[in-house]
């Protein structure tokens, strides 16, 4: 499975997405040519506790879009498709001048041990973290943790997902910023609640306990908890 993110930043942190145009972006997305699933990121409503507050308050949008291989993948980057048209706020007015990365990513997903959500769940919140990198060995890195990490994971309370993303080569023609961060990780919550519950649990020890045995690295990590809009595709 391949996931392709876009992320929309306001480095002065005042702008904001309209609802409208988060529900125009909904229905585009709905329409790109062999999407299996797509996911819509914004920012928490009502801040909640979590141990790396100190990144910051995160991107103010953003895209998780699967596909079922990098060629379905590839086939939607065009300059002149939907993407690029989300990508440039083409149509839509609070999109527009926003600062726009992207990247492809391998997804590698996890078991847990309840992946679904109660019924009624209406606010589901990923916890999406990234790696800029890089690592001196960028394989030993993957191995101790992609080894490791996931079953310290696993027994946080009711996590719902776990996926670890890695990087690709792929080919594009965004107008938006390509990035090559070396790994990014999501959990799922069914709300902020569960999430800042769950992170303040003493399985955050065990997490740090084996963060300071990776092996060596630069460029630190950030994560951020956005509220979750699941859209399907229309052919699915």
């Amino acid at each position: 499975m391949i996931s392709l993110f876009m992320t929309f930043s306001d480095p002065a942190g005042e702008r904001r997405v309209h609802s409208g145009d988060i529900g125009a972006v909904a229905a585009l997305v709905e329409s790109i040519p062999n999407l299996t699933e797509g996911l819509l990121f914004t920012p928490l409503e009502q801040q909640v506790d979590h141990p790396y507050k100190a990144d910051g308050s995160g991107p103010v949008f953003g895209l998780q879009l699967r596909f079922p291989n990098l060629f379905a993948c590839e086939a939607s980057l065009n300059r002149d498709g939907i993407l690029a048209q989300i990508a440039t706020g083409n149509g839509l007015t609070s999109l527009a001048g926003l600062q726009v990365t992207h990247q492809v990513m391998v997804t590698r997903s996890f078991p847990v041990d309840g992946a679904k959500h109660p019924e009624g769940t209406a606010t589901p919140c990923s916890y999406l973290v990234h790696y800029p990198g890089p690592a001196e060995d960028l394989n030993a890195w993957h191995l101790h943790y992609l080894e490791h990490h996931p079953p310290i994971m696993r027994t946080f309370p009711n996590v719902r997902q776990i996926e670890i993303y890695t990087r690709i080569d792929w080919v594009d023609r965004l107008p938006s910023q390509r990035v090559e961060h070396m790994q990014r990780n999501k959990l799922v919550f069914d709300s902020p609640e569960a999430l800042s519950h769950a992170l303040n649990s003493d399985v955050i020890k065990r997490m740090r306990a084996d963060f300071v045995r990776f092996p060596a690295f630069k460029g630190g990590n950030k994560h951020f908890p956005l509220l979750t809009r699941t859209v399907r595709a229309a052919s699915i």
